[in-house]
């Protein structure tokens, strides 16, 4: 019976830190989220070779994350999931650099043997920045799902995903293997499996009855935060090629899970990734009706200098979706630098 009353209490106070929003279309409102969210730091001894190696590159990756579900407990409604495909498994099994910090018996890489199953792997970057709170995209599927379940009138969670396959050239790192409209397809149906359409807003549950997806968005029919209650929606953040085979056969993205980071005039315009905070054209695009996310930081260089005037330009911006690493203030380093909203919570009406 205690246990029943905290949960229903713990409910309640979650309604009542998600109330005022209803009635707006979620253009409207901003939210801050994180980067990198399924991040774990690098290893102390395998940081230190890098760091003596290539000092700004390293500086650049000392950060990290609490688990996807503290974060969303946090109130943050924003997160960034990084894939790799692995489509025969054990790809990314055996990092390089556990080879490189040996002599300093780091901790066990994978315990549960995940990287060595077939299918979609999550973390920074292959071979050096390895660690994960959740290795495998499944996972990381499967986290949000219980987390929604157990928070379900939770507004909308925007999952923004980079779709990674550049290749290191360094000996022995491995070759990522490259997204095609294919290896697209399998990630879509991933989503599908572990998490369920019931769950998502799609760009056919925007696009409607309107010739395009864009179309549908610049004439604001985008759906009220208490319609978008208890889902999530997925955004591509890739340009160039990727972006090319992820509409391939899906003009205006009709059939796909993923919204994708789009130039306005195309079919697909819905969502932007611009991530210069202080980009004028941020607001002109928000005031057209297109969703555009943007970062308060990047590479730790704001947080090492405490200097928020990133996170105010986002604010004034409109940008509905701001990034950061830093919900709370680093524990590698002396600084202040954290990014919240004046009221102490990471969702607002856009000013």
């Amino acid at each position: 019976m205690k246990a029943i009353f905290f949960s229903l209490i713990g409910l309640l106070l979650l309604k009542i830190g998600d109330s005022g929003f209803d009635d707006l279309p979620i253009n409207k409102v901003q939210v801050i989220g994180s980067h990198n969210s399924y991040k774990k730091a690098i290893d102390t001894a395998l940081f230190s070779i890098f760091k003596a190696k290539n000092p700004k590159a390293a500086m650049g990756l000392e950060y990290s994350h609490v688990s996807l579900g503290e974060q969303l407990d946090l109130g943050l409604r924003n997160l960034e999931i990084d894939v790799y495909a692995d489509e025969k498994g054990g790809k990314y099994a055996h990092p390089k650099g556990l080879e490189w910090e040996a002599a300093s018996h780091p901790p066990a890489y994978d315990p549960e043997g995940e990287m060595s199953k077939p299918g979609f792997k999550v973390f920074h970057v292959q071979d050096l920045d390895s660690r994960s709170n959740c290795p495998t995209f499944a996972g990381c599927l499967r986290q949000l799902k219980t987390w929604s379940d157990a928070h379900p009138d939770h507004y909308p969670i925007y999952i923004t995903m980079n779709a990674k396959d550049a290749e290191i050239k360094a000996p022995g790192f491995s070759v990522p293997e490259k997204f095609t409209a294919e290896v697209f397809d399998r990630l879509d149906k991933e989503i599908l499996d572990h998490l369920g359409r019931s769950y998502l807003i799609e760009p056919d549950d925007i696009r409607g009855a309107s010739p395009t997806l864009e179309a549908a968005v610049l004439a604001g029919h985008w759906p009220t935060m208490k319609e978008a209650r208890g889902k999530f929606i997925f955004i591509l953040d890739e340009g160039g090629e990727h972006r090319v085979s992820y509409i391939q056969g899906h003009a205006s993205l009709k059939g796909r899970v993923l919204f994708t980071d789009s130039p306005a005039g195309t079919p697909e315009a819905a969502f932007m990734i611009m991530n210069n905070p202080k980009d004028g054209q941020i607001s002109a695009m928000v005031k057209k009706g297109y969703m555009v996310r943007t970062r308060a930081d990047s590479d730790t260089r704001e947080a090492r200098a405490n200097d928020k005037t990133g996170f105010v330009a986002a604010c004034a911006s409109g940008a509905q979706i701001i990034t950061t690493d830093y919900y709370y203030k680093s524990s590698f380093f002396a600084s202040d630098y954290s990014v919240v909203f004046e009221d102490g919570k990471y969702v607002r009406k856009q000013p």
